[in-house]
């Protein structure tokens, strides 16, 4: 049943979650670590997104609702035993620098690449939850087949994000004269492009996908095949406190291995199965750092009955959308035998050991 566990090399089973403790002239400062931060204010503040259908949105009921907010609602499970304590600061793409270096937010989930520039200068990124490739959407009347066919076309696309930057170096590279027409936010460059402003829209395949089913008139909109970039998402923390990072860390990968371990939410142990990986995992025997993280031994606990494992997080909000998970890179590590592996999935977090 878990025999992913016993191929881990001894190499992946040493590399560190970071829950080593804090150097010295830290104690001065732990009270007033963003963990202590949290816990006394009763919730975390996440920015995110409201505008995105399976990512981050808001549903018919008023609640903020998608794959990146239950992330964020993980980490107030497993630091304030309660889901429900997180309040959401709507942030859009060209705001997430100054959010995240201002320390305003304790994390931001919010489709957003992990990049060199944004590791140094907006704050540490977590594992990559899922992974993406920017792509394009085309009236599906113009007889495009190609990303090449392109040529002189006019897009719409997000300003401040990857992507625009993305669309420049294409079109440069491919000498194909693009005309890239920029707006602040997902719905203003969804309705330009919807509008006619645009021959084409380009962001995340993911975000297309999701852009797409909010269209009355969805099939008459086509998604191109091929990707030109590299678009690995996660949740990323302010910088400044490593113990706070290693927390955020450890519980993504709390999701993951509840669903390698086959945990669910209508599963999780209350005693010991006398499985070593799931005993530790959920806090029954033996320990992956819990106290020097400052969480309770039985954090991943109320982290999956509150959530779900990382499978089910990804169907509950990606797999309506059509976003197949099965032999894609978003498919567990240990998805594929051993001799395939290369093939598998890279859903994949540092062991909680």
């Amino acid at each position: 049943m878990h025999m992913i566990k016993y191929v881990l090399g001894a190499g992946l089973l040493a590399a560190a979650l970071g829950l080593a403790a804090c150097g010295g002239g830290q104690d001065e400062e732990a009270a007033q670590s963003r963990l202590d931060m949290v816990k006394e204010r009763g919730n975390v503040i996440c920015a995110s997104n409201n505008s995105l259908a399976g990512f981050g949105s808001i549903d018919a009921n008023g609640n903020t609702v998608g794959f990146d907010i239950d992330l964020c609602k993980a980490i107030a499970a497993a630091v304030l035993g309660d889901a429900t304590a997180v309040e959401f600061r709507p942030t859009v793409a060209a705001e997430r620098g100054p959010v995240m270096q201002s320390g305003e937010v304790d994390l931001m989930s919010r489709n957003t690449t992990w990049t060199s520039f944004r590791n140094t200068q907006w704050g540490n990124f977590a594992p990559t939850m899922f992974y993406d490739g920017q792509g394009f959407m085309v009236l599906r009347s113009m007889g495009v087949s190609s990303l090449l066919e392109l040529e002189g076309a006019k897009v719409c696309v997000q300003q401040g994000t990857t992507t625009e930057l993305n669309l420049q170096d294409f079109s440069n590279q491919n000498n194909l004269n693009l005309d890239v027409v920029t707006f602040p936010d997902n719905t203003t460059t969804s309705e330009a492009y919807q509008s006619g402003q645009c021959d084409a829209l380009t962001t995340d395949r993911s975000g297309l996908v999701s852009t797409r089913v909010g269209f009355s008139n969805s099939d008459d909109h086509v998604i191109l095949p091929g990707t030109i970039s590299e678009e690995p998402l996660g949740p990323v923390v302010p910088h400044g406190d490593e113990q706070w990072y290693d927390v955020v860390s450890a519980v993504m990968a709390m999701l993951i291995y509840a669903e390698a371990y086959e945990i669910t939410s209508a599963s999780v142990p209350a005693t010991a199965t006398g499985d070593t990986a799931v005993d530790r995992l959920f806090g029954l025997s033996g320990s992956y750092g819990q106290e020097i993280l400052g969480i309770s031994d039985t954090a991943a606990q109320d982290v999956i009955r509150s959530v779900g494992n990382y499978g089910e997080i990804y169907d509950r909000h990606l797999s309506r959308l059509g976003l197949i998970r099965e032999g894609s890179r978003n498919a567990l590590w240990a998805a594929a035998p051993c001799g395939d592996c290369p093939k598998g999935g890279q859903i994949y977090a540092a062991p909680l050991r």
